[in-house]
C-alpha cells in the first residue's frame, strides 16, 4: 500500500521538490499551501498553515480520502530581514504564525491520526540559522531555532506511539524564497549601511546555493527512514559550520558570523 505523505508549503521551492521526490518514491502526495497549484501526480489542498482551523480541515480532508497519513513534511515558511530595533512586532508575529505555528498546527492535527496507527514520520524544515543566528535576519533565526527545539521536545513525547520526529537544517538554497523575503532598510543610515550589506551577502549566497531539487531529495530520504536522527544538516559545508558552532567558543563563532553578516 502506498504511503500517504503531506508537504506543507509544497507549491514551490524545497517543498515542491520534496513532494516530487516523495511521489517518485511511490508515495501518494498531498501538498498544502495558500496559493492555487496544479501538478501531475500530486494532489493539492489550499489552506493557510498559520490557521489551526484550516490545518485541521486539510488533515481531515486527506484522512477522509485516504484513511491514513504516514508522512508529514512541514516546509511552509517565509523570511523577513532588517534591524530588530525597527522591525514591527506585527511583522515578527506574522512570521512566527507561519514558520513556527504553521508547523505546530499541522503537527497537532496529524499526531492523533498517526497515534491511532502507532506509526508515522514528521519532518520539520528548520535552518542552519537556528544554531547560528544571523544578524538582520533575527526573527527568521528565532523561528527556526524554535522549530528545532519544538521537534526535539515533541520527539520525546510521541516516541512511545511509534511516531518519529526530526528537524532538517538546510543552508543556502537557490529558490524563490530569496525574492519573496520581506526586506526593510529602516534605520540603515543609523547602522551605517550594514543592513543592506548583510542582506546583499545573504541573497548572493542563496542564489549560488544548493539546488532545491537536491535538498528535496535529501528531505524525502530522511522522511522515509525507519530510524531517523533528531536533526540533519544539508550540505557538507553547513555540517562543518554547525559542528564549529558547537565546539568553538561562542565569542569566536559570533566574531565569524558578524564579520560575514554583521
Amino acid at each position: 500500500m502506498k504511503k500517504v505523505a503531506i508537504v506543507t508549503g509544497g507549491s514551490s521551492g524545497i517543498g515542491l521538490c520534496t513532494a516530487l521526490a516523495l511521489a517518485e518514491k511511490g508515495c501518494k502526495v498531498y501538498t498544502v499551501s495558500r496559493r492555487h497549484f496544479e501538478k501531475e501526480g500530486i494532489t493539492h489542498i489550499r489552506a493557510d498553515a498559520s490557521s489551526e482551523v484550516q490545518a485541521r480541515s486539510a488533515i481531515d480532508e486527506i484522512l477522509c480520502r485516504e484513511g491514513r497519513i504516514d508522512v508529514l513534511v512541514n516546509c511552509a515558511g517565509f523570511g523577513i530581514s532588517g534591524a530588530s530595533e525597527f522591525t514591527d512586532n506585527a511583522d515578527a508575529k506574522q512570521l512566527l504564525d507561519v514558520n513556527l505555528f504553521g508547523t505546530v498546527n499541522f503537527c497537532k492535527a496529524v499526531i492523533p491520526v498517526m497515534r491511532s496507527r502507532s506509526s508515522g514520520s514528521i519532518v520539520c524544515v528548520s535552518s542552519v540559522a537556528a544554531p547560528i543566528p544571523i544578524p538582520f535576519q533575527n526573527w527568521y533565526s528565532v523561528s527556526k531555532a524554535a522549530i528545532t527545539a519544538y521537534c526535539a521536545a515533541l520527539a520525546g513525547e510521541v516516541k512511545p506511539f511509534g511516531i518519529k520526529v526530526c528537524a532538517i537544517l538546510p543552508g543556502d538554497i537557490n529558490t524563490e524564497f530569496t525574492n519573496a523575503r520581506q526586506k526593510s532598510s529602516a534605520g540603515d543610515n543609523i547602522y551605517c549601511g550594514r543592513i543592506a550589506h548583510s542582506v546583499e551577502g545573504m541573497e548572493r549566497d542563496e542564489r549560488t546555493g544548493m539546488s532545491p531539487g537536491k535538498a528535496g531529495r535529501y528531505i524525502c530520504k530522511v522522511a522515509l527512514k525507519k530510524h531517523p536522527a533528531p536533526t540533519y544538516t544539508i550540505g557538507f559545508k553547513y555540517k562543518f559550520f554547525v559542528l564549529l558552532s558547537r565546539i568553538l567558543p561562542q565569542r569566536m563563532v559570533r566574531r565569524i558570523v558578524d564579520k560575514l553578516y554583521g
